[in-house]
């Protein structure tokens, strides 16, 4: 069996969700036996592809538009697919649709993102949705029957060893500054917790990302507030090896893979009530109305002021990451790739 993969976000340091999912899954079926794969870059990447390390049953193929290269499977990884391919069956993986269902972007992005979208989900032989939300979101808003729909979750890596430094009064936010994450409520919320606490904002800019920054400033709390940008690995680690809560009040996620990681790094988790999160938090979070700036802080205060309900939240939250190795990822997709070479 011949599978090619759409390997071009799996590049660079800055790695979104998808450009993370990417290349677990790649590295991850790559050691998988009785497939040859085509990692697939498109040509402003191909070259960076071409320097990464040989691995067995991998080869390095250019990926234009137009066309896939000849395989059994293509896999897009990124709610895209070509318009013309020269494979026999195709898979999409849908991630989030946030961009058809609210102002998180610009109309033209929006307009191309959903015509992609929409024609990624026509010709796709089996959409792999993250979440059940989103899969619901690919039969509502693109029709495609539930018949073609599996659902495979991300995952997550725990540290090993876990980290032994002492917790610090962190409240740690990680993810991209923008309008999408409500970090202005979060700010809001966050001024009504007393010091010592501190509020670390940890992520690069990104759409509306002026007004967050101007709310940032002129918070009577901007003294507690630390805004670092974009972090390496290594520096989000250290942070979440100290922080003592995990806020992450988005306003629409296909998914939420920093909640498991928080979880995985032992950080007790708030998050919001709607989207995809309640159902990755799976009841090892305290969830809030990202609509309502009290409620957020309400869910702040709890775990502020209680180490027992922290304590809690932790030990729910390492048994809730354990349903969410990326080694499932990698099975389950290989299984979606089973049911369509089946004789």
């Amino acid at each position: 069996m011949k599978v090619a993969l759409d390997a071009t976000y799996s590049l660079g340091e800055q790695l979104t969700g998808i450009g993370v999912y990417s290349r677990e899954l790649m590295h991850g079926l790559a050691t998988r036996t009785g497939a040859e794969w085509l990692w697939c870059y498109r040509s402003n990447r191909f070259f960076a592809g071409r320097r990464l390390p040989p691995q067995p049953r991998v080869r390095v193929r250019p990926f234009f538009n137009s066309w896939t290269p000849a395989c059994d499977i293509f896999h897009g990884l990124n709610q895209r697919l070509p318009k013309r391919t020269r494979a026999r069956r195709m898979v999409a993986t849908f991630h989030d649709l946030f961009v058809m269902t609210a102002g998180y972007s610009t109309p033209e992005f929006r307009e191309r993102f959903a015509a992609q979208a929409r024609e990624a989900a026509s010709r796709a032989d089996l959409v792999i949705a993250v979440s059940q939300f989103t899969a619901d979101q690919v039969h509502s808003l693109l029709g495609v029957d539930r018949g073609r729909i599996r659902v495979v979750p991300h995952g997550v890596h725990p540290p090993d060893p876990m980290p032994t430094v002492p917790r610090e009064p962190v409240i740690l936010f990680a993810g991209t500054l923008q309008t999408r994450k409500n970090i202005a409520r979060l700010v809001e919320a966050f001024e009504r917790v007393p010091g010592p606490w501190r509020l670390v904002l940890a992520g690069s800019t990104g759409h509306g990302a002026s007004e967050i920054l101007r709310r940032i400033d002129s918070s009577p709390a901007r003294a507690r507030i630390e805004v670092t940008g974009w972090v390496t690995d290594e520096v989000l680690r250290m942070w979440l090896a100290r922080a003592s809560i995990f806020a992450f009040p988005s306003l629409d996620e296909g998914f939420g893979i920093p909640v498991l990681e928080a979880m995985a790094w032992g950080v007790p988790v708030v998050t919001s009530n709607r989207s995809a999160l309640p159902e990755v938090a799976g009841g090892a979070a305290l969830l809030a109305d990202p609509l309502d700036t009290r409620s957020i802080a309400d869910a702040l205060l709890t775990l502020a002021e209680s180490e027992t309900e922290r304590l809690r939240l932790q030990a729910a939250g390492w048994e809730r990451t354990r349903l969410f190795p990326w080694s499932r990822a990698v099975e389950e997709t290989w299984r979606v790739y089973g049911e369509l070479t089946a004789p």
